[in-house]
């Protein structure tokens, strides 16, 4: 790997944004705008609050991240479907 290239964000690690074996456009596009999204949620304060918890924040978060990568999966399935 070119040592000149950054380090993948958590979300980009998380949608395996370097795995396109097909070279798709759609694949790439749909792994970038996800990788945006779990980075968001991934970087969101989680301050307790009176009614919620921080564990119950921190998993709720994750629940997101899990369904945000789910999704991603299946929308790079339909593109790739032959």
């Amino acid at each position: 790997m070119n040592q000149n290239l950054r380090d993948l964000t958590f979300g980009e690690k998380a949608v395996g944004l370097t795995f396109n074996p097909s070279n798709n456009n759609n694949v790439q596009k749909i792994k970038e705008l996800y990788a945006e999204i779990i980075d968001i949620l991934h970087e969101i304060e989680r301050p307790a609050s009176d009614n919620i918890s921080s564990n119950d924040i921190n998993r709720l978060v994750d629940i997101a991240i899990t369904q945000a990568q789910t999704a991603q999966m299946w929308a790079v399935k339909v593109i790739t479907l032959k």
